[in-house]
């Protein structure tokens, strides 16, 4: 490939690929220069030179490719005229590139410069940023108004989810008294996110951001309708007995309606973390980065905190079918609210969402050829599923994913379904259940301000094992609690629910110090692929544990649950405090700048 590069006072570019074939051309130069043309029939030629000035250039056509190796080319003049002078008869195939007239270049000196030349007469140019500038630079968002406009999306939308995902659990509770029904769905929703979630990945991938957004959002919302109208009939037609429940056709759309709300929630929620936040806040300014994420975080707790207070407050004033009406009039009137906030998003940040998803498209289109088909997603997400698997277990920071992964194990210890189900079957007032649950949520705001306390003081890598020792011994008090037989009475009760709730402040914390942990550990080209998968294979865990639920669904063997939940947590702190005081060579030079280490 040769690289010339043409500069005069008014004109300054580069040619590629640069094919000259002209019938007649003439060079004049002062120092002898080798040039080597590749024809066909790989023949040396070389050209008369002859001086000119004040004349205009004129390339007509160019038919034959050429490259310089190695060569110092000095030129003073270059000249084409059209007397004929001497023929060049070239054997070479006909593939015009450029096309220059004889008006573009004026009849002065041109020199063409030697690669240290150029650059460094381009990089006089370059202004250069102090180093309060850089930092200014870095905190700042690329389109904060646009960042602010999806705040307020999330906002809206992250409320009416936490809200749903409080409420379907709790009015199904008080159907029937066994956590059968929510294990069920629970467990064929996790089924779905595993096969079906690199699919969807995949779809939006090749699809514009913002109508395949709005889309996701559009069948969320109709999800949920349908699931509210399901438990609606459900509570008004007679009770029936907790194995019968199963095979009604209205629970079987609850669970289909279910599964695909989860689905869009989840596809939803990678395209805010992984994608949309990364565009508007800028990937090369790694601070506005960082808070626009602590930004969800807490808006995504805060939203919990809210959601599940709000619905406790109606479950306690109103019977469920109300509450359940009112929770869908507000998602009906929220989706508008969040379809405008998309849009304003795009607007005010200029179009970056579309026009960076158009060039990825294209660039797809052009390298790769035809989107596939419907056919070829099942075998494209099993291949997809398969390569991410073996990456997984090759990455530098397993043992810390695995004890991630050992988290979620605890299905019954925790603020979800299940604890929902458990004690709105022991008849705890609806008040203090979504009490119980904003609290877990503003443990997870606190967690947010602790953990950089917890950094600094011990290291990235001790506070990830303090945040998860401090989790597995409230846990085990409260398991110790619960089998001592006094839940009956109040103030044990409160006293169990209390160490769940402070439990939460350990979890959080381990949460977010791991996510550095893995961001550190794993390298960005395999970032996406290696933390999608790691979603998969806890979803796969949670499953697993919600089929023992279901073999398990009586609440008296809540207990029992529970021993399982507090010993996936300990097998955790174990395995990563095990990880750190057996640290390998890979791992000291990864984490190099933690002092603590």
């Amino acid at each position: 490939m040769a690289m010339v590069a043409i500069t005069n006072p008014q004109l300054s570019f580069n040619l590629f690929y640069c094919s000259v074939t002209g019938r007649e051309a003439s060079i004049s130069r002062q120092t002898a220069s080798r040039i080597r043309y590749r024809f066909s029939s790989s023949r040396w030629l070389s050209l008369n030179s002859s001086s000119s000035t004040n004349r205009r250039y004129s390339f007509d056509s160019f038919k034959s490719r050429c490259s310089i190796a190695n060569t110092d080319v000095h030129l003073n003049h270059v000249a084409v005229e059209d007397e004929d002078i001497s023929a060049v008869d070239i054997g070479c195939r006909t593939t015009p590139i450029v096309q220059l007239k004889s008006d573009v270049l004026d009849t002065e000196s041109l020199s063409i410069l030697t690669g240290d030349t150029y650059v460094d007469s381009l990089l006089t140019t370059l202004p250069v940023l102090t180093e309060e500038e850089q930092k200014t630079l870095a905190a700042t968002p690329a389109h904060p108004e646009g960042l602010y406009a999806f705040y307020a999306s999330c906002l809206a939308g992250n409320l009416v989810e936490q809200l749903w995902n409080f409420a379907w659990p709790s009015a199904i509770a008080l159907l029937h008294p066994s956590l059968l029904p929510v294990a069920v769905m629970g467990f064929l929703t996790k089924l779905v996110i595993i096969i079906g979630g690199p699919l969807v990945g995949k779809l939006m991938d090749h699809s514009p951001r913002v109508p395949s957004y709005i889309f996701l959002n559009v069948v969320q919302a109709s999800a949920q309708l349908l699931s509210a109208a399901m438990i609606i009939h459900a509570h008004t037609v007679s009770p029936a007995s907790t194995s019968s429940i199963l095979l009604r056709p209205w629970f079987a759309v609850l669970v289909l309606a279910g599964a695909i709300e989860r689905l869009s929630g989840v596809a939803l929620g990678v395209a805010m973390e992984r994608d949309w936040v990364v565009l508007l806040a800028g990937i090369n300014r790694p601070i506005a980065l960082a808070q626009a994420n602590a930004v969800l975080n807490r808006i995504d707790l805060l939203c919990e905190i809210a959601g599940t207070s709000l619905f406790g407050i109606l479950l306690s004033r109103y019977d469920p079918v109300t509450c359940l009406k009112l929770a869908a009039s507000l998602m009906v009137w929220s989706l508008p609210i969040m379809i405008s906030l998309t849009w304003l998003t795009n607007k005010l940040s200029t179009g970056v969402l579309d026009r960076a998803k158009c060039c990825q498209a294209s660039r797809r289109t052009s390298d790769e050829g035809p989107l596939p088909d419907a056919q070829n997603f099942v075998s494209t997400g099993l291949e997809a599923i398969k390569h991410g698997w073996r990456e997984y277990i090759q990455q530098p920071v397993l043992p810390a994913s695995l004890a991630y992964v050992l988290l979620y194990f605890n299905v019954v210890l925790t603020p979800g379904s299940l604890m929902t189900a458990f004690l709105t079957q022991r008849g705890l007032n609806p008040s203090v259940i979504g009490g119980f649950s904003g609290l877990c949520a503003f443990m997870g705001v606190a967690a947010t301000f602790l953990s950089a306390s917890l950094v600094r003081r011990f290291g990235i890598l001790k506070a990830g094992a303090v945040g998860l020792t401090f989790q597995a011994l409230l846990l085990t008090i409260a398991v110790a609690v619960y089998q001592s037989g006094t839940l009956s009475q109040r103030s044990p009760l409160l006293l169990f629910l209390c160490l769940i709730v402070f439990s939460r402040l350990g979890h959080m914390s381990y949460d977010i110090v791991g996510a550095q942990i893995l961001q550190t550990g794993i390298p960005s080209s395999k970032a996406n692929l290696i933390g999608t998968t790691e979603i998969s294979v806890a979803s796969l865990a949670e499953s697993l544990m919600l089929g023992v639920v279901i073999l398990a669904n009586d609440v008296s063997h809540f207990g029992f649950l529970a021993m399982l939940s507090v010993l996936s947590v300990v097998g955790a702190a174990w395995m990563f405090c095990r990880w750190l005081l057996n640290p390998t060579v890979e791992q000291r030079s990864l984490f190099s700048f933690d002092p603590q280490l």
